[in-house]
């Protein structure tokens, strides 16, 4: 229960920080391009690498603030980021096949389901 109420909160400051950020490069950058959902998920995407590289090599970090940290604000920051993580990590592992399936497959079906999505909402 406990865990569930950091991440509760840590997804609430992550959702908070991804709005603030996007808007302001949007009002920086323009709205032509999505260059605030793109920033936000490059720098989801270093944060989580770094954290948990942090995190697992170099210093003792409870699994509470992992967990509030990494699911809950980056959570809410960016799914991107852990989805980039997970990826590298397989990459890694020597799981090639089952990394490059994760990314074709996550890329190419979460634009699918966005589109049937968007088709659906019109529909009904």
């Amino acid at each position: 229960m406990f865990r569930n109420i950091l991440v509760i909160i840590g997804g609430g400051i992550g959702a908070l920080f991804r709005y603030q950020l996007s808007g302001w490069i949007y009002k920086l950058l323009g709205a032509e391009f999505p260059y605030g959902t793109l920033a936000v998920n490059l720098i989801g995407c270093f944060v989580i690498g770094l954290f948990l590289t942090i995190a697992e090599d170099r210093f003792l970090i409870s699994p509470s603030f992992r967990i509030f940290f990494a699911v809950g604000v980056l959570g809410g920051f960016t799914t991107f980021s852990t989805f980039s993580f997970e990826t590298v990590e397989l990459l890694k592992g020597g799981a090639v096949a089952m990394g490059l399936l994760n990314a074709i497959v996550s890329v190419v079906f979460g634009l699918a389901a966005a589109w049937v999505g968007m088709i659906v909402g019109r529909i009904i």
